[in-house]
């Protein structure tokens, strides 16, 4: 039965050409699986030449073949092409006694074929896309048992196919859902206007590098920085503006941390930095290059003069035996005192404490 729609030939065939696309067939490698479909058409049929090929838009192309030693013809001259018209197994017995095919060039010159018999290839929408056909320089007739023979093979050659096809839409699928889950993940571990950790991804972090230390690792630095009256930025530019700022703060950060310094949104406008093999005199040192860069680089240039910026930064020693709650207790406490004598400003956890 026919399930393809009532079409002009134009629109038919482009329907055609789309339905034989959509297998990616055509110009593949070589494939055991075909090879083995057309020895055994060649041995069941007894024909010394036999093929499994695909009808394009100008030319028949070979998947497989056996004693013919082309890949392709052009569409043409090829005999699988009124193959494609015909429901059942096409027989052409004697080539030369057939008017379709008796001024052919494959028949009245090299390989000089006189005999032909092809199953039509059809898509599951039942558009056909080529033959398994045996072919013969002699003609000939085919048996009954050779005619079905050739269909169950042709089958075959469909079922393999779709199965290829299967495969290729299940790891399609597959591929999706892994990009689905690695963007699920980043959305539950970062922030969304910074694109930062959040506070549950940098405490996984923060467990490895505490870890690392255990292991032998030199001991870090923890750094907690506050946008010093972002409230303020946000009630008097409103928090469009406000967003820009954080925004253009991470740029900066990004340039003054190195690559390998976690950082993450700790809260509104609050920031953490995980700074691995780094003393608490070297991350001073950072911070005072932070501090330097936000005096010279405006966060808002949109407003009638230029918006700076200023932190209060709290560093606190990571070493093996560092718990997230003291390290956030002691930055809390040194943020604290920061404030409290007046902002923009860092202050180190003392020597006696570490």
């Amino acid at each position: 039965m026919n399930n393809t729609p009532r079409l002009s030939p134009e629109d038919y065939e482009t329907r055609r050409l789309k339905a034989l696309a959509d297998y990616q067939i055509l110009d593949t490698q070589k494939d055991a699986a075909f090879d083995e479909i057309v020895e055994a058409v060649s041995l069941i049929c007894d024909t010394p030449i036999a093929v499994v090929n695909f009808i394009d838009r100008d030319r028949q192309w070979f998947k497989s073949e056996k004693g013919l030693g082309v890949q392709e013809t052009p569409r043409d001259i090829s005999i699988c092409v009124h193959a494609l018209l015909q429901p059942g197994i096409f027989v052409v017995p004697d080539t030369t006694q057939d008017a379709r095919f008796v001024n052919n060039p494959l028949v009245t010159g090299e390989p000089h074929l006189r005999f032909y018999a092809g199953a039509v290839l059809k898509s599951q929408d039942g558009y056909p896309l080529g033959t398994l056909c045996a072919l013969d320089y002699e003609p000939r007739e085919l048996t009954q048992r050779q005619r079905f023979a050739l269909q169950a093979l042709a089958n075959q050659v469909m079922a393999h196919m779709e199965l290829m096809r299967s495969h290729r839409i299940q790891e399609a699928l597959i591929r999706e859902l892994q990009t689905t889950r690695q963007e699920l993940e980043a959305l539950s571990s970062t922030d969304s206007l910074t694109g930062l950790l959040n506070r549950r991804a940098f405490d996984q972090r923060f467990q490895q590098e505490v870890a690392m230390i255990q292991r032998g690792a030199p001991s870090g630095a923890l750094m907690l920085i506050d946008l010093d009256n972002f409230k303020h930025i946000n009630d008097t530019y409103g928090h469009q503006s406000g967003d820009h700022v954080m925004v253009r703060f991470i740029e900066l950060c990004r340039r003054v941390f190195r690559q390998y310094d976690v950082i993450s949104r700790w809260g509104g406008d609050e920031f953490m930095v995980m700074l691995p093999r780094t003393s608490p005199s070297e991350a001073t040192h950072v911070a005072s290059r932070l501090h330097q860069q936000l005096a010279v680089t405006p966060m808002l240039t949109s407003s009638e003069a230029p918006l700076y910026c200023t932190v209060s930064v709290g560093i606190c020693v990571v070493i093996g035996t560092s718990t997230m709650d003291t390290c956030l207790s002691m930055t809390d406490a040194l943020l604290y005192q920061v404030k409290k004598e007046g902002r923009n400003s860092t202050a180190v956890q003392a020597e006696e404490t570490r």
